[in-house]
Order: C-alpha cells, then structure tokens, then sequence
C-alpha cells in the first residue's frame, strides 16, 4: 500500500517584475533541497517503504501574515486539495513543517502550531527563544540557536583576548535576544564586557545611524560584533564610509556572513578581513545533478517556480502575448548547464543542508513509528501509532529520540530544547589584490557530547586589515601583569581597571587577578611579587666577622687562662701562687676558662640543647667565678682580723674546707635556679619575624623571663657583696694586698653588667646575642686581667719581689 504523507517547506523567495522576473536564487535553491530530499527519500526502499512523501512549497515573501496563514490554514486541514495518485484513499495528512527561515515568523507560527503539537522544523531561525520547550512544544531546528552563537563568538573574543567590544544588533526578536543573551553570557564566560550597545533600525535613519557611527567611532573598542541583516549593514556601512571610520575588527552573525551584496568596492576598506560565524557546511551528493534535470514543462506543485526561474536565468518569458518589442520566447530546452546561475553552486551548501538534514529528520521519525510493534509501544497500552490515525504529538514523540547520521557524516538528534547538536564554521573576509572577496573557512566551533564547546582555528589563514597583518588589541584596560592586583574603577565596567602593585609579602603569579595573596610564614615577596621565595636567616654566625670576632675573642680569652693556668701550676710552689688559698686560684681560673667558652654557645644557629645550655652554663660558670672571688676576699679579711689580738678564734671558720663547701653551696643554689628554670619554662628556639618582614631571625625564646632575671639578679647579689667586702679590704697594710684587686675586678664586672641590661633589652635579633657575649668577655676579661695580671707580672717579671717577705711587706733593703 502506498500512502501519500504531506511536508511543507516554508522559504523566503520573493521576487520583482521590471523587464524581466527577478528571483531570489538562493531561496529557489532551498526549495529544490526540499524537493530532492523527498525524491531521495522516496527512491530508498530502506527507508519509509511503501510510503510516498509529498510536499507543498510556501513562499513567505518575506512578510509574516503570509508564512503565518499559510502554516495555519494547513495545520487545519483548510488546505487546496492535492491530486492523489490513484492507489491512495483520503486526504493526505500534513506530518511536519520545514519553516519558518525567520525567527520572528517562527515564533508566531509556531505559538499556534504547538497546540496543536504539529511539528515545525526550522533550518534558519536561530532565536534562542524559540528553546523554550513551555512555549514552543512542537519547535525543533536543524541550525545551532543564537544561543550557541553567542558562545561561539565568545570563544573567538576569548581567544584573540578581546574584552572590550562594541555590539550593534537589529531590531527585532532575533537581535533583541541575542544582546539579551549575550550581555550576561560575555562578562561569565570571558570577563569582557561591553563598551556600547546599539539598536540598528529597520528603516533608513540617517541620523540613527550618524549616532551610532559617532560612538563607534569616539570608543577605544577596536572590536564590533553585529547581530543584524544584509539591510541594516547596507545603511551602517554608508555612514562608516563617510564618516571614514578604520581600524576597526568586524564580527559577523551568521545572518550577514555570507551575504555577497556587501563584498563592494565601497565597502570591503572598511569590512575586509571580517570574522564571521556561519552555518555549517555540507556536501548532498547528487544535488548538482538533480538541478540540472529541472524542467519547466514538468507538471509539479513548483512548477510556476522554475518557470520564474528559468524566465530569470534565460531572459525570456514563456507568455509570447506578454513579451515586448524583441523579446525572446522560452522553449523549456534551454541548457541549464551552460547558463550563468549560482543555482548550480553547490559548493557552499550551508541553508540547503539544514534543510536536508531536517526532510530526513522527519522521515527518520516517521520511519522509526511505522516500526513499532504492536504491544510494545510507547503510547497507552503500549499501543502504537498509525499512519490512518497519526496524532501530530504522536510523530513528535519519535522526532525528539530521532538520530541518524548523514552521508556527510554529521550527527543528527534533538536534545531536550529541540536544538540539534550544534556547529559553526569560522570565515574570513579575505580582500584580495585584484579587488574581490574571498569568503574562506578558517576554522569551526562545535559542542561535543563529551568535550563541550571546542574552538579550532588555523591563524595562518586569517586575514587581518591591518598594517600590522596581526589581530588587533580591544581592551579597556591592559591586562595586570604577575605582581599586580586588579582595582575597579569606580562607575566603570567591570573590564576598566588600574593595576596596583602587590603589598610588600604578597604576591600575585597570575595575570589580572583580582588579590594579592600573601606569602606563607617562611617566605617572602620577591622584588617583582610575582613570587614568594624563601626568607632570608639571621643569627648570629660564626662565618660573619662579627661572629668570627667574637669567637676568636673566646678562644683567646680561653687561651690566656690556659696560659696563666699553666705559669700558675708550674710556680704552684711560690709564695704569690700560694697566698690567699692557691687551690681557688685555680678553681677561679677554670671558672673564667669556662666562661670564655660558654660564650661560645650564643654563636651558631640557635637549637634546642644551645638554647637549654647557654644561659645555665653562663649562670653557673659565673657564679663559680664570683663564688671563688667573694670567698678569696672573706679570707683577706679574716686573716687580717686574725693578726689583731683576740682575732684568731675567725680563722677557724675559714679554712680550706669551709672555702670549698662555701664555692660548692654558691654553685648549687645557681644550679638550683638553672634547673628549676629549664624544668618549668625552658627556652626553646623561635623564629622571630617581627624584627624584620623579609628575614626570620632565629633566636632563643627565653621562656621565662623570671627565671632569667633570677638566674642574673643572684649573680649580681654575688658581684656586688664581693665588690662591697673588698672595697671594706681595700686599705689593709700588705705589700700585695689582693682585696684592691678584687674590688677593681668587681667593680669592671658590675660595670659591664649594668651597661648590659638596657644594651640587651634594645638589641634585636642577632645582636642581642652578640651583647650578652660582649658581656660576658668584657667582664670575663675584666676579672683575668684585674685579679692575675699583678701576679703573673711578679712571677715572670719581678720574680724578686716573689717572696713571702716582699708579699708581707717585711723586706729590708741591703746595706
């Protein structure tokens, strides 16, 4: 049984009388796809067996009341009466429209149409709109909506890093949306935003026009974007001639891409070297030769369309009573393929393979219903629908699961919008030498399934109108460079800013970012902040001079009592040696040897057993030192009590064992101190970074500022009870009295300390450290070269006046 189904096409082909027909070739020629797809589809025997498809042509004329009543009147079966073929029964039923090319129409058509859920497939109305599936039910397209449009002509701003451009668009539903669209889409996607916005008018204003060619030619954007048509660039362009408005980059909606009635001498100066987004092209084999077998005479529902088209191509008129003085009559075996017509170009397919792919969508969803089986069907009861009874909702049913793939190897399905999976072709304007234009692809952008939006272009391939040869820069601002932050300018868009460098230890490494970040703990700025590095340590070392000069200070120091140590054992026996207890001599000389070389525990980089030592090692050596000192000077005064009658009941308390067990309590209750000090509160190392931003120096946290001031506040009591006794012995009548000694020593030790305390609490960082160690040499040496320096003058120099007589002042001189 064969069954005639309907499909209309709804095209733009008007056409005017002067001499001659003039058709729209271009819109002939989509109405011949249509044809062919329907002659192909009918010869497939895989697909839609014994089932003829029919159509009907519409020619809109580019006026809404025409395309709009024409689609009605069909969806409502008011149609003209089509001439059956003679195996068929009924009136064939109308499945689906291919129309309406306008977006405008195609919302009016399609607001009625989708109550009826009469399915309506769109090859060139692009409004975004029309993706509302509440409104529009019944609507699918075959071109990428203005949607996908605006995204893929963000991507080539992306790309070329254009964030600053102007956007002129027409006034209807298609040019109104996309500002809508793409004023939100350009700031979220790329952070561009828009430097003008204008509404290109239908009519010819001049003085609209001279405005917007004004601002265009005041702005700093180097870029326009124009979502507009063929009519409205005509008027534009005038005004841009005039006013010789250049240097500008021109972006173009696929509505105007291809247009070549803009490819004038007049023009191309200013619109060569145009980025453009077009419909994508397809190969349909065997068009070529479908159109060269047009004949005229043929009977067919678009037989007075060829007709025109041939009275068109040929010059002649097929009415003889019509035709003027010298006409020529049409035969109808003219030979197509030797006439001048870009009907036979079929090269650029673009509108036409829309067209196809949506024929044979429809066919493909009526192929896809005449296979179901019964019982196992998708309506109620699991029935399925019949071509006697088809419901237009039914046939939208398997349209929006339809997919298949053409012979050009493009995917073709619906997503859930309607939408087919979107591509686009990048061209280029190319103004040739000779004068022409040549419109080349210079790469496409597509969605996938899985990758998403992907942009591909061959830059080798563009062409720039520029003296440079180079893509032209459209910012507000120029970006940030790594080291700076973004700082909006107030009442400006988002894309005018100024770039303020990053605050000393923050950084930025991107550009244009909108904060600085700051550096970890442990790093710095680098001097461009566009990095952080490692901050610089300071302590107090032993590879700087002042560390070398302390150290080598220490050792000496160190080696001076080793010395004095040594002339002191070997004159062990001598009365200078042996006076006032010569076992502490000695334990006072080891006490100020380890002095010299406690100081040496300050110097290096601070650790934990350095910083937990160096001051217990530094309170106990000096308080073995001062211990042995005040005990020295107890005993001179002592032993001068002791030689007044009466007096020699003080020695007993003063003997060598008390002087021991007095140095050992001493020591004890400053070891007591020490230990108590580390046990609740011991000083650890700490990196300190309030000194300096760009350095860490490495201290020792004292942990208790109490226990130091203990630990020093002893050894003072210590120094100043010493000085203070033997300030009391100063004048006791010996040759040698060693108290003078001893209180010039304490009185160089109090000296320094004093000094040192307010030096200590003033001195950062490292150089605290070198106080306290200058401290503890001065004071160190103060006590060597004070209390042996006499003695070691007498035992090497004046070894005469090494006697017990001489140190007792009882020498007599030598008649």
């Amino acid at each position: 049984m064969i069954i005639l189904i309907i499909l209309i096409l709804i095209f733009s082909c008007s056409f005017s009388l002067f001499v001659f027909f003039s058709i729209d070739t271009p819109g002939f020629r989509h109405a011949m796809t249509m044809a062919f797809a329907i002659d192909e589809i009918n010869k497939n025997s895989k697909l839609l067996p014994n089932v003829t498809l029919g159509y009907s042509l519409y020619d809109n004329c580019a006026t809404l009341d025409i395309g709009f009543s024409a689609a009605l009147s069909l969806a409502s079966g008011q149609e003209e009466q089509f001439r059956l073929l003679e195996n068929c029964s009924g009136t064939p039923s109308v499945v689906g429209i291919v129309g309406d090319p306008f977006s405008t129409f195609s919302i009016a058509a399609s607001s009625v149409l989708g109550l009826f859920k009469l399915p309506i497939v769109s090859y060139f109305a692009t409004c975004s709109c029309l993706s509302d599936r509440q409104r529009f039910p019944s609507f699918f397209r075959t071109i990428p909506s203005d949607a996908f449009q605006v995204r893929a002509m963000i991507q080539i701003l992306k790309h070329f890093g254009w964030t600053w451009v102007g956007l002129l668009v027409s006034d209807d539903d298609y040019g109104l949306h996309v500002s809508r669209t793409f004023k939100s889409d350009f700031l979220q996607l790329s952070g561009g935003c828009l430097a003008y916005s204008e509404i290109l008018p239908w009519e010819d204003h001049p003085n609209e026009y001279k405005k917007i060619v004004d601002l265009m030619a005041r702005s700093t954007a180097r870029v326009v974007i124009v979502f507009a048509h063929q009519i409205h660039l005509i008027h534009l362009m005038t005004e841009v001639v005039k006013q010789n408005v250049t240097g500008l980059q021109w972006i173009a909606s696929e509505a105007w891409t291809l247009v070549g009635g803009l490819h004038t001498p007049e023009f191309m100066p200013f619109l060569g070297g145009t980025l453009g987004i077009a419909i994508r092209r397809g190969e349909i084999p065997g068009f070529r030769d479908y159109l060269l077998k047009i004949n005229p005479e043929e009977q067919n529902s678009e037989n007075n369309m060829v007709k025109q088209f041939w009275e068109d191509t040929f010059h002649c008129r097929f009415l003889a009573d019509w035709l003027e003085d010298g006409g020529t009559v049409c035969t109808g075996e003219e030979e197509l393929r030797n006439a001048e017509t870009e009907l036979l170009d079929v090269t650029e397919l673009r509108p036409e393979y829309n067209i196809y792919k949506a024929v044979y969508a429809l066919a493909h969803a009526l192929d896809d219903m005449l296979h179901c089986v019964p019982g196992r069907g998708p309506f109620i009861g699991h029935s399925c629908a019949t071509l006697q009874k088809l419901e237009p909702w039914q046939l939208m049913y398997y349209l929006e699961k339809v997919n298949f793939t053409t012979p050009f190897g493009d995917q073709v399905f619906f997503d859930e919008n309607g939408d087919a999976l979107p591509i686009y072709d990048i061209m280029n304007w190319l103004w040739l030498p000779d004068g022409s234009t040549k419109v080349q692809n210079v790469g496409e952008v597509k969605r996938s399934v899985f990758k998403g939006e992907e942009l591909t272009l061959d830059e080798n391939k563009i062409f720039w109108n520029f003296k440079s040869n180079e893509p032209p820069t459209s910012v507000c601002s120029k970006s940030c460079p790594p080291g700076t932050h973004i700082a909006r300018k107030r009442g400006k868009p988002v894309c005018c800013f100024d770039c303020i460098p990053c605050s000393e230890g923050k950084i930025s490494n991107n550009t244009d970012s909108l904060e600085c970040t700051s550096c970890p703990e442990d790093f710095w700025s680098s001097p461009q902040r566009d990095h952080c590095v490692l901050k610089r340590t300071e302590f107090l070392s032993y590879h700087e001079p002042l560390g070398i000069c302390l150290t080598t200070t220490s050792l000496l120091g160190t080696f001076i009592c080793t010395v004095v140590l040594g002339i002191f054992t070997y004159h062990r026996s001598t009365p200078m040696v042996r006076a006032n207890n010569s076992e502490l001599s000695f334990l006072l000389l080891v006490s100020l040897k380890l002095c010299f070389l406690c100081s040496l525990l300050f110097i290096g980089r601070p650790r934990l057993w350095t910083c937990q030592l160096r001051h217990a090692a530094f309170g106990i050596s000096f308080v073995l030192c001062v211990s042995c000192i005040l005990v020295k000077t107890m005993v001179v005064l002592a032993v001068f009590k002791a030689s007044k009658p009466g007096g020699g009941t003080n020695l007993k308390w003063f003997g060598a064992i008390q002087q021991r067990g007095a140095v050992l309590v001493l020591t004890s209750i400053q070891a007591a101190i020490c230990t108590a000090w580390l046990v609740s509160s011991s000083p650890t190392p700490h990196k300190n970074t309030q000194y300096h931003n760009d350095k860490i120096v490495y201290e020792c946290a004292i942990g208790s500022t109490i226990g130091f001031a203990v630990l020093l506040g002893y050894i003072g009591v210590l120094a100043i009870l010493s000085f203070l006794l033997a300030f009391l012995a100063r004048n006791l009548p010996d040759n040698f009295n060693e108290a003078k000694f001893i209180t010039f020593s304490m009185l160089i030790f109090c000296a320094v300390w004093v000094a040192f305390v307010p030096a200590y609490v003033n001195s950062p960082g490292k150089y605290a450290d070198a106080v306290e160690v200058f401290a503890i040499l001065a004071s160190s040496f103060g006590l060597l070269v004070a209390l042996f320096g006499p003695k070691c003058y007498i035992i090497l120099l004046k070894p005469e006046r090494n006697t017990k007589n001489a140190i007792m002042g009882r020498e007599t001189t030598k008649p």
